[in-house]
């Protein structure tokens, strides 16, 4: 224990001194506030089926909507270390079982407009606490240093003659042309020096545009790379293929199995536990393991949990004296700890591929592929939802949906050699 506490001690004071205690925070709220998004999140899923009375595929596709911003990380994504990951992931999960924990109860105590009203107070705190995030550009401040320094020893120059006696004038008149011929010299150097400080704020200002088309043409370079190309193909097909129809699922969980607010609230506290467990086993038991081998296996249990579905949808459960509830408690905890046997390769992976000097824009690039494939996968559940006619008061279709749904999940397994053979599951 007191080794581990070392260790723990050491990693967070190393962290501390590398971004400073005021990013650190701000990187926790971030992230502590994404997870929370689950407090406020069961109630715009209710005030979509309930209050504005819009049907599955409707709700489906305005949810692709909300989440598309996260496809263009690469024009706003800031660049985090590798050590950072950790610590968001925790934040996020810890906001994440507490939104959970308190979402259901609120809902079923407190207005929807309250609702909304405390959430927004989490974000309105994350932004005034950017306020003490300090950011400055170290040349600026050199040069600045350097002219206000260089100005000084003009001044003491003309301080020391100012202070010479009248007598000694003729005296010293050699002395003193030479001395002014230096003070017209570093008159001189001081203008230039005040001209490239003006340059330099000219520069600052194009600058902006010219760091984006480097960084354009450093991504299409990386990017090319069949190294690169290759394995975010796979995981671009990976969730495009599956329609994702868990908006269609939330509305069969409370029109048909008629479940309360405060129990789906506890089946995400679940879902978020075993995102962590899936986390400690991935670091524990697979990350020695192919990453094809990772992969195929994450794919066939999200198989495995879409049966479970059909089962459920189909009431071929209750044959067996399992209750509703139950299918779904176990449903949520395996899809959230095998979607995170899929998420930690991905997120390792990128990692590796990155090259040096763009880590950050392209480590954003991957991320921003993963979100815009899971947006299509949406977009197709929602027009799945449509085509099969399920509505808020019709699911006989259900079922066949979970079906393409199930056909989807299976067949990114058969381009799995888009995948490195040779490469595992160890960051590098």
């Amino acid at each position: 224990m007191a080794a581990a506490a070392a260790a723990s001690s050491w990693w967070a004071g190393r962290m501390s001194a590398a971004f400073g205690a005021p990013f650190l925070w701000l990187v926790c709220l971030i992230y502590f506030v994404q997870g929370f998004r689950s407090f406020v999140w069961t109630a715009v899923s209710y005030q979509m089926k309930d209050m504005m009375k819009l049907s599955p595929s409707t709700s489906q596709f305005l949810v692709s909507v909300a989440y598309f911003p996260w496809s263009i990380k690469p024009i706003y994504g800031p660049e985090f270390a590798g050590d950072l990951q950790s610590l968001s992931w925790s934040s996020m999960a810890v906001g994440g079982i507490f939104g959970s924990l308190l979402g259901g109860y609120a809902l079923s105590n407190l207005p929807i407009n309250v609702i909304y009203i405390i959430f927004s107070a989490l974000p309105l705190f994350q932004l005034v606490s950017c306020i003490f995030v300090e950011e400055s550009p170290k040349e600026f401040e050199n040069m600045v240093d350097n002219i206000v320094h260089d100005r000084a020893d003009d001044q003491s120059i003309d301080t020391a003659f100012a202070g010479k006696g009248s007598g000694e004038s003729f005296k010293y008149e050699g002395t003193r042309r030479r001395k002014g011929a230096h003070k017209k010299n570093k008159r001189r150097s001081f203008a230039k020096r005040y001209d490239a400080h003006e340059n330099h704020n000219k520069s600052i200002s194009s600058r902006p545009y010219l760091s984006l088309k480097s960084a354009f043409f450093s991504l299409c370079t990386a990017f090319k790379q069949p190294a690169i190309l290759r394995p975010m193909a796979w995981f671009f097909i990976s969730n495009a293929a599956i329609p994702n129809i868990s908006t269609v699922m939330f509305y069969y969980q409370t029109e048909v199995l008629h479940l309360e607010a405060s129990f789906l609230g506890t089946a995400r506290v679940i879902g978020w536990f075993s995102l962590m467990l899936g986390t400690y086993i991935y670091n524990r038991y697979l990350k020695h393991k192919k990453l094809r081998n990772i992969l195929m296996f994450a794919h066939v249990g999200l198989a495995i949990i879409t049966v479970l579905d059909i089962l459920l949808v189909s009431q071929l459960h209750i044959q067996y004296g399992i209750a509703d509830k139950y299918m779904v408690l176990w449903g949520s905890a395996l899809a959230d700890a095998i979607n995170q046997f899929k998420m930690m390769p991905f997120l390792i992976l990128s990692g590796q591929l990155c090259p040096p000097g763009i880590e950050g824009t392209l480590f954003a690039l991957f991320m921003s592929i993963n979100n815009l494939s899971n947006t299509l996968g949406s977009f197709l559940g929602a027009a799945l939802t449509s085509a099969l006619n399920i509505s808020s008061v019709q699911f006989d279709n259900l079922a066949l949906g979970l079906g393409v749904q199930l056909i989807g999940t299976l067949l990114p397994i058969g381009f799995l050699f888009l995948i490195p053979r040779e490469v595992t599951g160890l960051a590098p």
